[in-house]
């Protein structure tokens, strides 16, 4: 089995303070971005806020190769 995961912190900064309003953001830009991907397994990349601070990452989980 293959996953896309995409896991973002809402502790605090930007994303406590408009959750909807940031993961908004982070799923538009990573939307428009993922075609640079091949999104196989091992792929991954960090996410930030709108602060430009590291708030997760998104991973393509299972077999590789």
């Amino acid at each position: 089995m293959t996953k896309f995961v995409l896991e973002v912190t809402m502790d605090d900064g930007p994303v406590a303070a408009d959750p909807a309003g940031e993961l908004q953001r982070i799923l538009r830009y990573w939307g428009g971005n993922l075609r640079h991907y091949p999104l196989q397994p091992g792929d991954t990349s960090v996410v930030c806020d709108s602060e430009y601070r590291e708030v997760g990452r998104w991973s393509v989980e299972g077999q590789e190769g």
